[in-house]
């Protein structure tokens, strides 16, 4: 098994992957993440031999960490980027927003396997992000529990045989609420998942069903499925995690406990499939129940398939005005069904342009964010 570096270390993400490294004996060789804090600096303490990146420090813990650790420190964005072009490591990408699409890009033009949990990479750069993957002949592998899921149903599979494939939903916390009582929920409601412990913005896109919108583009890209073949189901016990139905009638899926250290393992160590941290599945006593997502209260996920059916910048726009959109709902300043409300303007009033390099993603990126900030005033 490869080395890994794990950018987002003090995230979620971050932290499963160096329980999971720890577990099978694979060497953490780099660990990133924005900011300076002391939870970075007490892992990097405890791996003496492992490079640190941090992206945007502060001027008091730029010193705190040169003193702390002097020269096997970064700073900036370029460090990222840095050890993310290690070569022959395993990237593990959990940075949040798509600031960790150039280290994406870097790891993908070194030739490495990416195991890519940064969304907004796929979804605000999918085209940059796949040129590089032809450039440099490195790997991209799923860590989304979803799209995991899909990669292994689909391992061996001729694609023209595929006839759907198909997403699971929790439905969040909201499940079964009407647009009018969507009205009056509160941030710490939208922060309490159902089943998946994860960071404040993904467990609130998860409530909007945003994420799944993020989910359906993603796949259209790892795989190559037209929207029309991409379909998403309210599954709330969070069992099954994907589907694929072929052309014969028979459907493939994956089930597992809702812990994404399997997924993560799975990235890590793909073809092989050593003992996990995750024990025996029981079967007994179960029940899975579908029902189809409620896209009039939750309009998020028609807005991801608009957006993705534009292409080219769309979704760097959707991704850019959900992440200003959800922050001001976080900070209190609009209310839950605001959210969509300033996506659906964003994207009526941005310019759709194509996207050929890391530097077209982040100007689209920032024309979005303008926008979008400049709806939300109308949108409280």
């Amino acid at each position: 098994m490869r080395s890994v570096a794990v950018l987002g270390a003090t995230g979620s993400i971050g932290r499963q992957t160096l329980e999971v490294a720890d577990h099978l004996g694979i060497s953490v060789v780099g660990i990133a993440a924005r900011r300076g804090s002391e939870e970075l600096l007490d892992i990097a303490l405890r791996r003496p031999g492992v490079s640190v990146a941090v992206a945007a420090p502060t001027g008091a813990e730029r010193d705190h960490f040169e003193a702390a650790l002097g020269a096997r420190v970064a700073f900036g964005p370029e460090a990222l980027v840095e050890m993310a072009s290690i070569p022959g490591v395993t990237v593990l990408n959990g940075v949040v927003g798509s600031a960790g699409l150039p280290a994406s890009v870097a790891a993908l033009d070194a030739g490495n396997r990416l195991a890519l949990a940064n969304k907004e990479s796929l979804v605000a750069g999918g085209p940059v992000l796949l040129a590089a993957l032809a450039r440099g002949g490195g790997e991209l592998v799923p860590v989304d529990s979803e799209h995991s899921a899909l990669h292994q149903c689909l391992v061996g599979e001729e694609r023209a045989g595929v006839r759907r494939v198909v997403l699971t939903a929790s439905g969040g916390p909201f499940r079964g609420m009407s647009p009018s009582e969507l009205e009056q929920v509160t941030v710490e409601q939208a922060l309490d998942h159902p089943t998946w412990k994860m960071g404040p913005r993904i467990t609130v896109d998860s409530a909007t069903l945003m994420n799944k919108a993020f989910e359906v583009i993603e796949a259209h890209h790892l795989f190559g499925f037209a929207y029309d073949a991409i379909e998403v189901v309210v599954h709330p016990e969070s069992i099954v995690h994907a589907l694929v139905e072929f052309a014969d009638g028979s459907l493939k899926a994956h089930l597992g406990e809702p812990d994404m250290r399997t997924p993560i393992q799975y990235a890590l160590t793909m073809p092989d499939r050593p003992a996990g941290l995750v024990g025996r599945f029981p079967l007994e006593g179960r029940s899975l129940t579908f029902e189809p997502p409620d896209t009039a209260a939750f309009p998020c996920l028609a807005l991801g398939y608009k957006a993705g059916r534009l292409g080219a910048s769309a979704p760097t726009a959707l991704n850019a005005a959900d992440e200003i959109a959800v922050n001001a709902f976080l900070d209190r300043k609009i209310g839950f069904s605001s959210i969509p409300l300033v996506i659906e303007r964003t994207l009526a009033d941005v310019e759709i342009r194509p996207l050929e390099s890391v530097d077209d993603v982040m100007a689209a990126d920032r024309e979005a964010r303008a926008i979008a900030s400049g709806h939300l005033g109308a949108s409280c």
